[in-house]
């Protein structure tokens, strides 16, 4: 379904739009960086799903099985995915950065989708990025899609929980054992 993958690819090209327009309006952040090269991972994958995005309208990987039903899923479970994603940098506010950064004015966030996880952005990405892939039909765009973020994902969620345990020390270990990392009461 050529029109799905289409459909996909302008609805993550609008995804990547926000996110940028969202980046240039962030003010300069004062506090500390803490973010060990995680953006960069990001950026990373981000190329590595164009190159899966371009393998899968070529053809390359092409499922032969759910060949209506897998791509609809996937688009549905790329506009979930971008929707908790949003809300999870609504809820963040100011504190929600581009990279890892402690500000001066830190305040833990514990409402929202963050009272039953700790990277509800995060999740909504991978959820978009993994419906991305299946919207294809296609298992190359879905690894090039999936794999390089998931990755990303479980650096960078290393990287900010160190750092909001330092910013925080028990009140961000108390709130990391009630509030999983990606998915409520499992991860």
């Amino acid at each position: 379904m050529l029109l799905i993958s289409i459909i996909a690819t302008i609805t993550r090209g609008i995804w990547a739009l926000f996110e940028f327009v969202r980046r240039l309006r962030e003010p300069p952040h004062k506090g500390k960086f803490h973010d060990k090269y995680s953006s960069q991972l990001w950026d990373l994958a981000i190329g590595l799903e164009l190159i899966g995005m371009i393998g899968g309208f070529i053809g390359l990987g092409r499922l032969h099985f759910g060949t209506v039903v897998i791509p609809i899923i996937g688009l549905m479970l790329l506009i979930l995915g971008i929707a908790i994603r949003w809300t999870a940098i609504y809820t963040l506010g100011k504190y929600f950065t581009g990279k890892v950064l402690i500000q001066p004015d830190q305040q833990l966030i514990r409402k929202g989708l963050y009272r039953y996880v700790r990277h509800p952005a995060y999740a909504g990405s991978l959820l978009a990025h993994v419906g991305l892939g299946l919207s294809f039909s296609s298992w190359f765009t879905l690894a090039f899609s999936a794999i390089p973020f998931v990755i990303a994902v479980w650096y960078r969620m290393r990287v900010e929980d160190e750092a909001l345990h330092q910013a925080f020390g028990v009140a961000y270990l108390d709130y990391s054992k009630r509030a999983k990392r990606l998915i409520p009461k499992l991860y």
